[in-house]
């Protein structure tokens, strides 16, 4: 089973949390030709470095992209906000976790992407304070529950204010309000916080 270990664990003005580590259990086995001299070895853990969280929202040719990049680990990651939020707008969202250490980066969030079981395991949140607008899933399980690698978010009039991002690890999908965004009764562990202060919609 994979699972991701939370690293972040701070917000900065205009900013994102800590860098997140992906953790994937792979399970190697390793044979010989004679077996009772040789036995198997036992799983192996490795561990996958998550430098930096991507929000990228489109709406035709308006796009911003808020970013969240620590390539050192202890110290504060570097935020970006790039383009500008319009008033009453739709955009389509789209998050990923990228580790920018390997070359060719390394799209870490695939891992959730391209597989049912970490689907099932894991769901975005966000979380609009003093910002207007509200946000809806686009993608969904096997199951039919929320994951929010994709989703849309709808601005409402001019404001100001912080987007938290929430990524937990075996929530309960099936409480009350999760389904559609709420993460107060979701339980789980936060595997990843990142929050944007001060963004606002003109």
């Amino acid at each position: 089973m994979k699972t991701i270990i939370n690293k972040f664990t701070k917000a900065t003005n205009v900013s994102a949390s800590k860098s997140i580590l992906l953790a994937t259990l792979f399970s190697i086995s390793f044979i010989a030709c004679d077996k009772d001299d040789n036995p198997i070895a036992p799983p192996v853990n490795e561990e996958e470095l998550i430098t930096t969280v991507k929000v990228t929202l489109t709406n035709g040719t308006n796009v911003v992209t808020l970013t969240s990049k620590d390539l050192d680990g202890p110290n504060q990651p570097v935020l970006t906000v790039v383009g500008t939020l319009i008033a009453n707008t739709t955009y389509d969202g789209v998050v990923e976790l990228l580790d920018e250490t390997k070359n060719p980066v390394d799209i870490v969030s695939e891992e959730i992407e391209e597989s049912e079981e970490e689907k099932r395991e894991h769901q975005f949140f966000y979380n609009l304070t003093g910002l207007t607008g509200s946000t809806v899933y686009s993608d969904f399980d096997s199951n039919g529950n929320p994951i929010g690698l994709n989703f849309s978010y709808t601005t409402g009039a001019a404001s100001t204010g912080s987007f938290t991002i929430t990524l937990r690890h075996l929530p309960i999908k099936t409480a009350a309000g999760v389904a559609s965004g709420d993460i107060t009764n979701a339980g789980g562990s936060t595997d990843a916080q990142a929050t944007f202060n001060d963004l606002v919609i003109q």
